[in-house]
């Protein structure tokens, strides 16, 4: 009931081949939502996309997020209600080899979608993901708020800060709430996403999971950095909230954090012990510094998310210490076990939809 809006809409997904992509692809499939994707191939074997047999669930495009022609006609031809853009190059150390492409795929890409927006007249809300890294990052203890600069020393950052910036202005420019018929148009910076089927590279959970499975030690470059770590289901059930705002009212559009409690900030260090100590075994090196040059990674970073918390009355349903458990049961499950991933996934979207429907059932204590 708690997504009942979106129930049968046509919804465009960009990115559906990716890790989160994938998990939202089948949580709309199991809200009755007609879903086209497009995306390119997935780039790892496994992959979640696969391993699920999302393709079976969604109307698959194959494309690149830069093609404009072959995505205003898929938007021409499908004539979505609702989009949720979450294409890009989304790895931060490779930003650094591809600083050119990764500008080109999230900003040109993210202008793509919002004037095949504009130009389709069937679209009613649309949500747009960035990253928790659009902020100018000045390594302070407490959360960013969604009005704080945007920046980014990185090329994903940065490039990141600019999609913020592109789709500010095409809200206020195209889509403003005082024009009939406008879509209503939010973008989302959700903290550090784990959960099962992430196979990308440089990311602590995949490396960890590749690490155990070939019975080597886990290389943590940056053991004591904090992230706001949460499970991939968590940003993923806001965006979809947050679309059935925006179908209600355009007031909603505009940025949006999505993080985890203040207190459940958790270090690099404690994330990959916690994880192996759920698998079962794992074990954790640490490489010298000088083997890290000329790559800039942040060692603090929080979001405030009293937003979201109090507007869309949105709240955390799992802490970090669940995030793992589920995401190390996934792993463990698919890969060792050779259990279905489509209905691990599922199990898991279930379980976490009915925590939802009870917290806004008033019957969820906030923890």
């Amino acid at each position: 009931m708690l997504f009942e809006k979106l129930s049968g809409k046509r919804v465009l997904l960009t990115g559906h081949t990716g890790f989160k992509g994938s998990w939202l692809s089948m949580w709309l499939n199991q809200l009755g939502c007609k879903v086209a994707g497009y995306s390119l191939l997935p780039e790892t074997t496994p992959n979640l996309f696969t391993l699920a047999n999302v393709q079976d669930m969604v109307s698959h495009h194959v494309a690149e997020i830069e093609d404009f022609d072959s995505l205003l006609k898929l938007f021409s031809e499908f004539q979505p209600e609702v989009v949720f853009h979450l294409a890009a190059q989304p790895l931060v150390r490779r930003s650094y080899r591809t600083p050119r492409e990764t500008f080109f795929t999230n900003v040109g890409g993210t202008i793509n979608v919002m004037e095949a927006i504009r130009q389709t007249s069937s679209v009613e809300a649309a949500v747009i993901v960035t990253t928790d890294k659009v902020y100018e990052n000045r390594e302070w203890l407490w959360g960013y708020r969604e009005n704080e600069a945007l920046g980014g020393h990185d090329p994903y950052s940065a490039s990141k800060g600019a999609c913020e910036i592109v789709v500010s202005s095409y809200i206020r420019s195209f889509f403003s709430s005082t024009s009939a018929g406008n879509p209503a148009v939010a973008s989302v910076r959700a903290g550090n996403v784990i959960g099962g089927g992430d196979f990308s590279e440089d990311r602590i959970i995949p490396d960890a999971v590749r690490a155990v499975l070939n019975s080597e030690p886990l290389q943590v470059r940056s053991p004591d950095a904090t992230r706001p770590w949460q499970h991939v289901l968590e940003p993923l059930g806001a965006y979809l909230l947050l679309a059935c705002k925006l179908l209600e009212a355009p007031h909603f559009s505009g940025a949006w954090n999505i993080g985890p409690f203040g207190h459940d900030v958790a270090t690099v260090k404690e994330i990959v012990e916690h994880f192996y100590e759920s698998f079962g075994s794992g074990t954790l090196e640490y490489p010298s510094v000088d083997s890290q040059k000329g790559v800039h990674e942040a060692r603090l970073l929080a979001l405030c998310c009293d937003k979201a918390r109090t507007e869309l009355e949105w709240q955390p349903q799992y802490l970090s210490r669940d995030a793992i458990s589920l995401t190390s049961t996934w792993y463990h499950d698919v890969l060792v076990k050779n259990k279905d991933a489509q209905k691990c996934c599922v199990q898991q979207i279930s379980h976490y939809s009915g925590l939802l429907e009870q917290f806004y059932n008033g019957s969820n204590s906030t923890r």
